[in-house]
């Protein structure tokens, strides 16, 4: 008998006995060495569900984990006992998405950590053989678990296509937002201006490269005498989000929009996009972004470990749910240990 956080409803997270389901042909069985607390997690724990995933029975979170292998896995050259991470979305291969290489929008996917497919925090888990990413010597369980983040937010700036110098308005400061930061400045980008409301992210966006920073969107457009930036990436779980980032852009400019709101609904006047003419694409989870992820983090051109600002065990994962819903001072990226703090 394992031992799991169950999310029940809306702020109902609680930890008991799991029952580990027999493994299937093709799967492979990990210890999990860690997994985050992520922003969708969040919204689970405080919507009960996101859009149509709606949790109908209690339900096990967590699609940014690492772990260590329980068998030897042969046709990656892995032994047992081997750290490695694990891409959480396993698309079905043949509709016309995955076959134009867009396998983050297969309607067909089995997404870990999505109802009703259990995610990683919990003791044991099987996963997809071929979803076990193998990762280079040295790496620790909170570098395994940030690869998946870090992946997200390499297809944001995909998106985005930030041009060589170019001023980028972000908006919003959390894991996310802190790492795309990071790879906008990988990717060339110029003077970044971060916004968030909270002081503690404004503060780690500017330790992590941020060119200004300002608590509001109003803060934005002032810095840039009203003007706004030609890319605009938005990673906030506001419902406002979307109407920020319209409002920090450029006319004729670009933007992003990577969060999920709170609600699952937007707050959006019409004519301040339309009367901009401007190009918006929406972020949904990532592609084939794994290698670029690793070598980010292997050649130190990403920090994944600075805005980990809290590691819990199994037993306080209900507390740190309850502390990223209240914004608590301080916090920013959360990990769970289901096997104890190592």
């Amino acid at each position: 008998m394992s031992t799991a956080l169950f999310i029940h409803g809306a702020y109902d997270a609680r930890v008991a006995p799991f029952n580990l389901r027999e493994g299937m042909p093709g799967e492979t069985l990990l210890d999990v060495a860690a997994v985050g607390l992520c922003g969708s997690d969040l919204h689970y724990y405080k919507d009960g569900g996101i859009g149509a995933a709606v949790i109908k029975a209690p339900f096990v979170p967590g699609h940014e984990f690492g772990g260590y292998l329980c068998e030897d896995v042969p046709e990656k050259g892995l032994k047992a006992g081997a750290l490695v991470a694990v891409d959480p979305n396993k698309a079905c291969g043949h509709c016309e998405f995955c076959e134009r290489g867009h396998p983050n929008l297969c309607p067909n996917v089995e997404f870990i950590g999505a109802p009703p497919f259990d995610g990683a925090m919990t003791e044991r888990i099987w996963v997809p053989t071929s979803q076990v990413v193998p990762l280079p010597a040295g790496f620790t369980p909170l570098q395994a678990v940030m690869l998946e983040p870090l992946g997200v937010a390499i297809h944001a700036v995909d998106l985005a296509k930030p041009r060589l110098l170019e001023r980028v308005g972000l908006i919003g400061c959390g894991p996310i937002g802190l790492l795309i930061l990071q790879v906008l400045k990988a990717a060339g980008a110029g003077e970044i201006i971060a916004v968030d409301p909270l002081e503690h992210r404004r503060a780690m966006a500017t330790s992590l490269g941020a060119d200004r920073v300002g608590a509001s969107v109003e803060d934005l457009r002032e810095m840039t005498a009203r003007e706004g930036c030609p890319l605009v990436v938005e990673a906030t779980n506001a419902p406002e989000g979307f109407r920020d980032a319209v409002l920090a852009s450029k006319i004729g400019g670009r933007v992003v929009l990577v969060g999920i709101p709170d609600g699952d609904t937007y707050t959006l006047p019409a004519a301040e996009a339309r009367r901009r003419g401007l190009k918006i694409k929406f972020a949904r989870r990532m592609g084939e972004v794994y290698p670029r992820a690793i070598e980010l983090v292997e050649r130190g051109k990403v920090d994944v470990v600075t805005m980990v600002t809290h590691e819990v065990g199994l037993n306080e994962a209900p507390d740190a749910f309850r502390r990223h819903a209240e914004n608590a001072p301080g916090v920013i990226k959360s990990l769970i240990y289901p096997n104890g703090l190592t």
